[in-house]
C-alpha cells in the first residue's frame, strides 16, 4: 500500500475540504472567478444536501457547501464520473440554493450570489480547456452577466500544469488533485513548499486513518469502480443497439443512434433506479430529461 490515500474520494475529499476551513477557502481562492477584491476570507459550513442524488451514482458525487461572511453560497462537487445529467443536477441544485435565501425575506436586492465548483475526474466537455466557467451573459455581449448563479466545471484529465494562463495556486490545487494518490513515491518540491498544500498532503497521509476508516475507504472506492461499469455498461449496450439498427443506413448514422440511444438507455436506467426508492417524478424529469409520462410507465 502507498504512503498516501487519493483525494478525490469520499473519506479524504471531505477530510481536506470540509473538516479545514482555510483549505477550501484557499481552494475556492483559486478556482472560482472572483473580482478583485472580492475573495473569501471567511466561511460556514452548510448542510450537504439539497436533492437526493441518482442511486446509480450515490459513490460518484462527494460534495462540501458553505457560505462567507458576505452571504455568497459555494457548492463544491467532486465528481468522479461524468454523464451528461450532472449538468441538471449542478443547475438545479445551484438554482435551488439560490432560490431558498427567499425563505428567508430576503427581497431581490439582497439574494447572494451561489457558485457552483464541479471537480471532475472525467472528459465532460470536447476540446482542450480543463475549466469552463458557465454564466447567464447576453448573447453576443458576453460582458453583459446577470448575476446570482456562476458555475465552474474542472476536468482533471485535461488540467497541464505548464499552462500560462493559470494562477500560481489553481496549478498547486489540482497538481494535488491529480498527483497525489495511493501510487505517490515522493512529493513534488513545489506542492510541499506551498504551507496549505503541504497540509492538505498531510491529512491524506494513509498512516492519518484508522483501520476501519481505511476499510471505508476501500469500500467506497470499489463501489465507484463498480458503478463506473455499471454506467459504462449501459450506455455502451445502447450504443451497440443504435450501431445494428445504423447498419442499414449507413456507419455514420448509425454511430449517432448509438449515442443517442446510449445515453437515453442510461437515463432509463436512473430514472427506474430513482423511481424504486420513492424520488419526485417532477425531481427525475429534471435529472434525467425523460417526459413524467416516461417516468409513470418504467
Amino acid at each position: 500500500m502507498g504512503k498516501y490515500l487519493d483525494p478525490r474520494y469520499d473519506l479524504t475529499f471531505k477530510a481536506v475540504f470540509a473538516e479545514h476551513p482555510d483549505l477550501i477557502i484557499s481552494f475556492l481562492n483559486a478556482l472560482l472567478p472572483f473580482k478583485d477584491g472580492s475573495k473569501v476570507t471567511d466561511i460556514e459550513y452548510l448542510p450537504p444536501e439539497l436533492v437526493p442524488d441518482s442511486p446509480l451514482k450515490k459513490y460518484s458525487i462527494v460534495d462540501v457547501r458553505c457560505k462567507d461572511d458576505q452571504g455568497r453560497q459555494f457548492i463544491v462537487e467532486m465528481q468522479m464520473y461524468w454523464t451528461d445529467e450532472f449538468k441538471q443536477r449542478v443547475l438545479f441544485n445551484a438554482s435551488k440554493a439560490y432560490v431558498k435565501q427567499a425563505d428567508k425575506g430576503y427581497s431581490y436586492s439582497r439574494l447572494q450570489p451561489v457558485y457552483s465548483l464541479s471537480i471532475v475526474n472525467d472528459n465532460a466537455f470536447t476540446g482542450t480547456e480543463h475549466y469552463h466557467l458557465f454564466q447567464m451573459a447576453e448573447q453576443g455581449n458576453p460582458e453583459r452577466v446577470i448575476e446570482g448563479i456562476e458555475m465552474v466545471f474542472v476536468e482533471l484529465p485535461k488540467f497541464v500544469p505548464q499552462s500560462p494562463s493559470i494562477s500560481r495556486m489553481h496549478r498547486l490545487w489540482l497538481r494535488f488533485m491529480t498527483e497525489i494518490n495511493e501510487n505517490t513515491a515522493s512529493v513534488p518540491q513545489e506542492l510541499l513548499d506551498d504551507p496549505e498544500i503541504s497540509k492538505a498532503i498531510s491529512i491524506v497521509e494513509r498512516g492519518a486513518y484508522s483501520e476501519e476508516q481505511l476499510a471505508t475507504y476501500d469500500k467506497y472506492r470499489d463501489m465507484a469502480a463498480t458503478e463506473k461499469a455499471l454506467i459504462d455498461g449501459s450506455f455502451n449496450k445502447g450504443r451497440a443497439e443504435g450501431r445494428a439498427e445504423g447498419e442499414a443506413i449507413g456507419l455514420e448514422k448509425g454511430e449517432a443512434i448509438g449515442l443517442e440511444k446510449g445515453a437515453h438507455a442510461k437515463n432509463i436506467d436512473n430514472a427506474r433506479k430513482m423511481k424504486e426508492c420513492g424520488v419526485d417524478i417532477h425531481i427525475i424529469s429534471t435529472v434525467t430529461g425523460l417526459s413524467a409520462d416516461e417516468i409513470e410507465n418504467l
